[in-house]
């Protein structure tokens, strides 16, 4: 399972022209599920993702997590984060998992964050043509593998 987490003053997902899910302050995570990921790949990606601290302190040192900060997450699955490129020039998904694997892992993912937070998450739509939107504060963006622990 792969996140790429970005630290975000705003974002937004759009589907078939309407705003399904719309956040300020916080992170947009992109989810991507392999086909041998499993609930112990969810449990290590909600812990990091809600304790990493890249949020400024009062002097200006990412010290500080979603969490401390109070800020909102959106969680939009992307089965592209799962492509090998190691062949050629057209990306390979072999590794991705299908969405008799996906769907329920995702939803998951998202229950977890949510209860981490103590609040709902936004997300996308599996499989739906989305427009996502967002001001990337900083930059800040991290991407994690929970196969490489």
């Amino acid at each position: 399972m792969r996140v790429v987490i970005q630290r975000v003053s705003s974002a937004s997902v759009t589907i078939d022209g309407v705003v399904k899910s719309s956040i300020g302050t916080g992170l947009l995570v992109l989810l991507g599920v392999g086909y041998e990921d499993t609930a112990d790949d969810i449990d290590y990606l909600v812990k990091k993702t809600a304790a990493l601290r890249i949020f400024a302190d009062d002097a200006g040192v990412m010290n500080r997590s979603v969490l401390d900060v109070g800020g909102d997450v959106i969680v939009v699955s992307q089965f592209t984060l799962m492509a090998s490129t190691h062949k050629g020039n057209r990306p390979s998904y072999i590794h991705a998992a299908s969405h008799e694997i996906s769907i329920p892992l995702y939803e998951e993912f998202c229950r977890r964050m949510s209860a981490a937070l103590g609040k709902p998450v936004g997300t996308g739509e599996f499989g739906a043509d989305m427009k996502v939107a967002l001001v990337n504060d900083g930059p800040v963006t991290i991407c994690i593998d929970s196969k490489d622990r």
